[in-house]
């Protein structure tokens, strides 16, 4: 029996592709062999020997210790795509939003109409040229990413009219194929800034994306550009935004990642994080979440781990090894001495790295004994050993 504790609600579209009698799921389960979370800070999370996978219903992975969990072979899991579609519909509103005062507008027409003795069709004709702004067609729309999301952008401004220019020093090849040919992908992100009318992000929070936006790219950009960030809170410098909204530089900004600081500056349009914030949304990140832990319980296959190779391999033995090991010289040779000391015939095996880790996964014809997998444990830079039956 595989337990599973949830961090947060998860959608029972996801927790429904459990088979409760090989699964315990729920939010008192203890000595969890995985977690399954949304938002929840795991920063202190003290982890049970058992702990052998986090998967997070989303994107993002920002309150998951991922370093700790690496120390400690524990696979950590996003959903990247699942809520792509939700977050690029939200796009498109902040677009039309940044472009019209149409919050404004509706807040100003609910006033006028609890005002005494006021002719709300009257003050309408006469007022509504206070919160007009341009037309999203045939302006030009930056792309910083070009991942699940930002392509979904980019293909969909296209359909607007208007003109796409899209950034992404890491462009994969499948990402690539995803994006309409008529998307002017460019090489330096300084030709995007130079020509955007509107400009929104989509990459990952790291150290190295910290403050993409700041007063150096602002002043790269042309004047009265309206800028969305509907990604992370971090990847916009709050301070160098408010600079820029006070000059003019910046028309407007959109934000999904409001705080104290940036959310009562004069053109700021704040949202509460409502990125993924749609049933079908969160059914699908638990959906993916969900079938990624369990295959990688049950199985041993890992699928879009932010901290791991992708490794998926058919069973084609009685017993599987996986092993998450250090990235380092020798370390094949040393499990696969070790496995023929001890008599034991390889069917199949797989092996990737990525970055510090690697992962392999061997199948055999025999039952592996705990002797065997101790010594596999003891080979230098080894983090953990699990045995699997088929």
């Amino acid at each position: 029996m595989y337990r599973i504790k949830t961090l947060n609600k998860i959608s029972s579209a996801g927790l429904s592709h459990l088979d409760r009698s090989r699964f315990q799921v729920g939010s008192d389960v203890a000595d969890e062999d995985g977690i399954l979370v949304r938002s929840a800070d795991m920063h202190d999370y003290v982890f049970p020997e058992a702990l052998r996978a986090v998967a997070r219903a989303g994107a993002g992975t920002n309150n998951i210790p991922v370093d700790r969990c690496s120390e400690s072979g524990i696979v950590v899991f996003n959903t990247p795509g699942a809520n792509a579609n939700a977050v690029k519909e939200l796009v498109i509103a902040a677009m039309l939003i940044a472009s019209r005062d149409i919050l404004g507008g509706a807040e100003w027409v609910l006033e006028q109409a609890h005002t005494p003795k006021v002719d709300l069709a009257k003050a309408v004709e006469k007022e509504k040229s206070a919160f007009a702004g341009p037309e999203l067609y045939h302006k030009t729309l930056g792309v910083i990413g070009l991942g699940a999301i930002g392509a979904l952008v980019a293909n969909a401004a296209l359909d607007l009219g208007m003109d796409v220019y899209g950034y992404d020093p890491f462009l994969s090849v499948d990402a690539a194929l995803r994006l309409d040919r008529h998307v002017h992908v460019v090489k330096n992100v300084d030709e995007l800034y130079r020509v955007a009318d509107y400009i929104t992000i989509h990459v990952p929070y790291t150290s190295a994306t910290k403050d993409t936006i700041n007063a150096e790219a602002i002043a790269k950009m042309k004047g009265q550009v309206r800028i969305l960030n509907l990604a992370r809170g971090g990847l916009v410098n709050d301070g160098d935004m408010i600079e820029a909204l006070g000059s003019g530089r910046v028309a407007r900004y959109v934000t999904d990642f409001p705080d104290d600081r940036i959310a009562t500056v004069k053109n700021v349009i704040a949202l509460p994080h409502l990125g993924a914030s749609t049933p079908e949304s969160e059914e699908n990140c638990a959906i993916m979440a969900v079938r990624q832990l369990e295959d990688y319980l049950v199985n041993g296959n890992i699928r879009n781990a932010v901290n791991m190779p992708e490794v998926s391999q058919g069973w084609s033995g009685i017993s599987r090894l996986c092993m998450i090991h250090k990235n380092i010289p020798a370390m094949l040779t040393q499990i696969m001495t070790t496995l023929s000391n001890d008599g034991i015939n390889v069917e199949n095996m797989t092996n990737k790295s990525k970055k510090d880790y690697a992962y392999t996964l061997v199948d055999v014809n025999t039952r592996i004994t705990d002797a065997v997998a101790r010594e596999l444990k003891g080979i230098p830079g080894v983090v953990r050993v699990r045995i699997l039956y088929h």
